[in-house]
């Protein structure tokens, strides 16, 4: 797990809410932009998703350390869950690469266009969409399956040519051990058949940006535009996930004004009694 913050990271800049200020403070640990490294063999491996903070991200990452050659690297390339710029500035991070493979929602790749016309001055880029429901194999063993979870646009984004669902939820698969995670960072709705693809999964990493509804009006003191923005409250996802005991819950993509940030908060409490879990940045997932 690269990084588990939504946009902006925590603290993030221009904020001065509760957490931010507590890791300001030394008082709670720092979180960089959520994004997630995947590999079915430790040699090739695979970003989910490309934040601004992906280049400190990969020198944090021991495995992801480039070699054995002066310009080798184990990452052979990204796949993106939606098209939100904390998700997809890293892009130009990576200009540096001869050149990677990219795979994502056509809507995602469509919004992506600028961004692709000046990597392709830096490399060979591949984009590949990714289509509902499609079983794609990743170098390194890997099965990747990517599930429509909502229509959420992007303010920057112009509508695609043709209509296409915007967000996706994947499922990794190692046929080697059978293991199953799904990754839905961004999640708007419980939608109908989702909760088959968590009872499937070992690990589920969740959208846990807001713990309330109001949070973010509530912490920042102004009008909230927070119902806008595509985030299922953890106030709702919770009682979904308490029936799924048998699979390990984790929510990720936690805004800066996230209570549960806290480990001595009662909102961290209600989730911990619950089973479900918050980690660190930089934290190993083995399945």
């Amino acid at each position: 797990m690269l990084g588990t913050a939504a946009g902006g990271g925590v603290p993030q800049w221009n904020c001065a809410c509760g957490p931010c200020t507590a890791v300001r403070a030394g008082e709670l640990p720092a979180r960089t932009q959520d994004a997630l490294a995947v590999s079915g063999n430790g040699v090739d491996w695979w970003l989910v998703n490309a934040s601004p903070d992906i280049g400190a991200q990969l020198a944090a990452t021991p495995a992801l350390a480039p070699g054995p050659g002066p310009r080798d690297t184990p990452v052979r390339g990204v796949l993106f869950t939606d098209a939100e710029l904390d998700h997809t500035l890293g892009l130009a991070v990576l200009r540096g690469a001869s050149g990677l493979r990219v795979h994502g929602p056509a809507a995602v790749l469509h919004a992506l266009e600028p961004t692709r016309a000046v990597l392709a001055a830096y490399g060979e880029w591949s984009w590949r969409p990714v289509a509902a429901g499609q079983v794609l194999a990743l170098t390194g063993g890997l099965e990747v399956t990517a599930f429509p979870v909502s229509g959420k646009r992007p303010r920057y984004a112009a509508e695609p040519p043709a209509a296409e669902h915007w967000v996706v939820a994947y499922r990794f698969r190692d046929p080697a051990t059978g293991g199953v995670l799904l990754y839905a960072p961004c999640l708007a709705s419980w939608p109908a058949g989702f909760d088959e693809l968590v009872a499937e999964a070992d690990v589920v990493l969740l959208d846990g940006t807001f713990y309330a509804p109001s949070e973010m009006g509530a912490a920042t003191g102004r009008p909230s535009g927070q119902a806008a923005m595509g985030h299922l409250p953890i106030a709702d996802s919770l009682p979904e996930l308490r029936g799924h005991p048998a699979t390990r819950r984790i929510y990720t993509h936690l805004n800066n004004t996230n209570p549960v940030l806290d480990p001595a908060s009662p909102e961290h409490a209600r989730i911990t009694e619950a089973g479900v879990e918050v980690v660190a940045d930089g934290a190993v997932i083995d399945l």
